[in-house]
């Protein structure tokens, strides 16, 4: 059955808060959903063949069914086989519907949509995006994106007043580029346009992420011939055409941290299943440094019910930092929940957001809830740890991003008495119906 739009749990536009009891422990075991940032990046990459591609593993989420709909009505054909998996087809794009107003409005509120510029302009030689939206967490330029797409050979115009952005190019040549970030979207747009350029282009210093060596695998299993997987220097030859395939997205490790983090703050004993564990890098010694215990068994995640946990210091005694970096370095969507879980630690901790400037701004919510915190900058925040002497009472606030809105989340969980989080649409673009499977482990969250 093909179909553009598949209604899904998640539109829940009009039920726009949680309502959660805290102070509740957690038991039992949950499953991460498929990691929404590989979502995006591949189901841009359907539109690189007419073949059929089928993915699988799909989190229901806003950020990517929004996608989805958004290619079924730009006429890819696209059917749904499960409740994870879809078959896409982009065989007869209907390429005026990027001019409508309709297409400007869907992808200017999708981040994700930045992603489908290298995909346009490799087999089609055109492309319009918006100026993109997602999270409000500071600037995220795209000029990376840009400046490798332009090295291929594209020609990008801005019109200001619009916001919109025209790129052409009547042919795309490999070159070496040397990107002066390792952006996880620029490295997957640049690559899905050379992967269709004629010879070969090196990027170097580009992303290395999980979710951009699926990325990679996808791309060759469609019969493109990219080297250096995993490293910072990829290396790909031109082919002229690409083909389908079939492919599975990894566990998402965002979730898989926001779960350690909710067990610990709640003092739970839970298992995340089917973690990926080799695909979680520097993520459970992280959490190991901020006193968690946690156990690899098999692929699963058993952490312990712990009522205390003390924070590290360095070798030389000195206060411990969690920082963001590039892979593989510590990811910084999982900071936000770094943050929260310092509240109930003993020992301080200085959390350090290098890469948004805006995104540590939540604070002030957890600082009405009791927790003891300095916002030094932007970027960086001091957490003093209470331990088990403050517990963190209830508030009422509001999500202003996807990871902040999981770290007030937790933070809800583990306080006493009811809280109530509003704009949790910003919480459903990244989580999969997490009311309903937090509460299979006892928790009492209700959408009202």
């Amino acid at each position: 059955m093909s179909c553009k739009r598949i209604p899904t749990t998640q539109n829940k536009e009009n039920m726009s808060s949680f309502q959660i009891e805290g102070g509740r422990r957690l038991s039992g075991s949950i499953t991460p959903q498929g990691a929404k940032n590989e979502a995006l990046q591949v189901i841009c990459a359907v539109l690189l063949t007419s073949e059929s591609v089928t993915i699988s593993n799909l989190p229901d989420i806003l950020d990517v069914n929004n996608l989805i709909g958004l290619l079924g009505d730009m006429g890819v054909i696209i059917r749904r086989d499960s409740s994870d998996t879809y078959t896409f087809k982009a065989d007869h794009l209907n390429l005026d519907y990027l001019q409508s107003d309709d297409y400007y409005r869907q992808s200017a509120s999708l981040r994700g949509s930045v992603m489908l510029v290298g995909p346009l302009v490799a087999r089609y030689g055109k492309a319009i995006i918006p100026k993109p939206g997602g999270d409000k967490i500071g600037r995220r330029r795209l000029d990376t994106h840009f400046i490798g797409i332009q090295k291929l050979g594209a020609d990008f115009q801005y019109n200001a007043a619009t916001k919109r952005y025209d790129i052409a190019a009547k042919k795309l040549t490999g070159c070496y580029m040397l990107l002066d970030e390792a952006s996880v979207t620029g490295t997957a747009n640049i690559l899905m346009a050379a992967v269709l350029a004629e010879g070969t282009t090196t990027i170097y210093n580009a992303a290395c992420e999980p979710y951009l060596q699926q990325l990679c695998r996808m791309l060759n299993s469609m019969g493109a011939n990219i080297s250096g997987i995993g490293s910072n220097l990829l290396t790909i030859q031109g082919v002229t055409t690409l083909g389908g395939c079939a492919h599975r997205i990894l566990p998402d490790m965002i979730e898989v941290g926001s779960f350690i983090g909710m067990a610990a703050m709640t003092g739970s004993e839970i298992t995340i299943k089917d973690v990926a564990y080799g695909e979680l890098g520097i993520i459970p010694d992280s959490f190991r440094r901020m006193g968690i215990r946690l156990e690899q068994r098999g692929d699963d995640i058993f952490i312990p019910q712990q009522d205390s946990y003390t924070i590290e210091s360095f070798i030389d005694g000195s206060i411990m930092t969690i920082a963001d970096a590039p892979w593989p370095g510590l990811t910084p969507d999982l900071l936000s929940v770094f943050l929260v879980i310092a509240t109930r630690a003993q020992g301080s901790v200085l959390i350090h957001q290098k890469m948004f400037e805006s995104r540590l701004f939540f604070v002030d919510k957890l600082i009405d809830m009791g927790a003891q915190i300095i916002l030094c900058d932007p970027h960086r925040a001091t957490v003093i740890g209470q331990g088990g002497h403050i517990q963190l009472r209830a508030a009422t606030m509001s999500s202003p991003d996807i990871r902040a809105g999981i770290a007030l989340l937790i933070a809800a969980l583990s306080a006493e008495g009811t809280s109530i989080i509003h704009n949790i649409d910003q919480i459903d673009r990244g989580y999969q119906d997490i009311e309903n499977r937090l509460n299979a482990l006892g928790a009492n969250i209700k959408r009202i």
